[in-house]
């Protein structure tokens, strides 16, 4: 059983956040050892800054060294300025606050910095994708990680479009990963449809990733942090990733998913500033796609967002934005783009089907960003003027069918009729 606590009506406090740290990372499981403790990027919402300082403090005194790496998936570098704001350290301070302590970002768009641990055969992947697909993928990871003798995680669980729900062993693959499984498990989310992954723990996806967890040779323990919606912590849960991730999850599971009775006509979610790309929000319509109605339009206003992708757009201004079944019936024509792409595109597009060569998505996906309308029409998005649209004209009209969400992608927003299929 992991070791923490946690209560979607209440607040842990600084005093118990350590205390769980302390019980939870015993002296003997860090005592002269070499520790990489793995970190969101700036895309996840988590007191990072705050959990550093307490792991600094816990662990750091007690291994031979303690460093940190960005778990970035294939998330765009950090600067050194950036990750300095990302653990909250004020500019050229950071020797003193971490004395001794090393930052990385994982390098996954250097192929040097990766290294093959093993192989998924093709009968293990027809079992753990439930008969979807059959074929072997080699499981590669940062190389780093073989040089330490823990791997700490310190991350958040919120619901996640292509695993269930995000944290624990995902901070392995894709947070220090790369290669054909990355883009393959992505994929593999995307033909089971992100309505019926997003939200549940048990899927295809995370049994994956927990089977390619087992070929890491370096001992893994993991902190998931369940946030609450003022960036506090609800819950913290110590213990190894598939522990700890179950706890949280089951807490994230009655903070982060909101039910409505009814689906809307008119919905618009509002992004972050965190997601600066199309990329990340489209976590907007991930999060929101379930309460839209049957012909009704997603929004997606993020008028701070100028491009599609800074790693990925060449690919998805080619293929453009389609729902699944599209791009099944035509795989051959796009075997030089990564999965992990195709997947992306039939996220942010939705479900719908795929008749004749002509696809009908069952929801309209529209985006009032600074994305260029010609672009917007070239991917097959829909478009709006960000500057046209009044959110206050959007705001208290659920009872006529219209939905607005602020800060959204991270809070699941699903229907009451889907609440028992989704119970822990």
């Amino acid at each position: 059983m992991p070791v923490g606590t946690g209560d979607a009506s209440s607040r842990l406090s600084e005093a118990r956040i350590r205390s769980i740290v302390e019980e939870g990372i015993p002296p003997r499981l860090v005592e002269g050892k070499r520790v990489l403790a793995l970190t969101p990027d700036p895309t996840r919402t988590c007191p990072l800054p705050l959990m550093a300082r307490i792991v600094r403090d816990v662990v750091g005194g007690r291994a031979k060294s303690l460093d940190f790496m960005i778990a970035l998936g294939t998330h765009t570098i950090l600067s050194e300025e950036r990750i300095d704001a990302l653990f909250g350290v004020p500019r050229g301070q950071r020797e003193k606050e971490f004395p001794g302590h090393r930052f990385f970002n994982h390098r996954w768009d250097l192929p040097e910095t990766l290294r093959k641990i093993g192989t998924i055969s093709e009968d293990r992947i027809h079992e753990l994708s439930g008969g979807l697909f059959r074929e072997s993928v080699d499981v590669v990871i940062n190389a780093a990680v073989l040089a330490y003798d823990l791997v700490l995680i310190l991350g958040p669980v919120f619901p996640h479009e292509v695993i269930g729900f995000s944290g624990g062993n995902k901070y392995l693959f894709p947070g220090i990963s790369g290669g054909d499984f990355l883009h393959f498990f992505h994929w593999l989310g995307a033909v089971v449809t992100c309505p019926r992954v997003i939200g549940y723990k048990e899927t295809p996806v995370r049994a994956l990733v927990n089977h390619a967890a087992t070929m890491v040779p370096t001992p893994r323990h993991c902190l998931a942090m369940v946030v609450r919606p003022d960036g506090g912590l609800a819950g913290l849960y110590a213990g190894t990733p598939e522990e700890a991730w179950s706890a949280a999850a089951d807490l994230s599971a009655r903070i982060h998913i909101v039910y409505k009775e009814k689906p809307f006509h008119t919905v618009l979610g509002r992004a972050p500033e965190m997601y600066d790309e199309l990329w990340t929000a489209g976590k907007v319509m991930y999060k929101l796609e379930p309460v839209v109605a049957d012909g009704g339009t997603l929004i997606i206003h993020a008028p701070h967002v100028k491009e599609i992708s800074r790693t990925w757009g060449r690919y998805l201004e080619r293929t453009g934005y389609h729902v699944r079944d599209w791009f099944l019936r035509r795989m051959e024509s796009f075997q030089d783009i990564p999965r992990g792409v195709l997947a992306h595109s039939t996220h942010v597009r939705g479900i719908g089907t795929c008749e004749d060569g002509i696809e009908k998505p069952r929801i309209s996906v529209v985006l009032a960003t600074a994305i260029p309308e010609e672009t917007c029409r070239k991917i097959n998005l829909g478009y709006r003027d960000p500057a046209g649209i009044r959110v206050d004209d959007y705001k208290g009209r659920e009872g006529e069918g219209v939905l607005f969400v602020d800060h959204a992608g991270e809070v699941l927003h699903r229907l009451t009729s889907d609440r028992a299929a989704a119970s822990p």
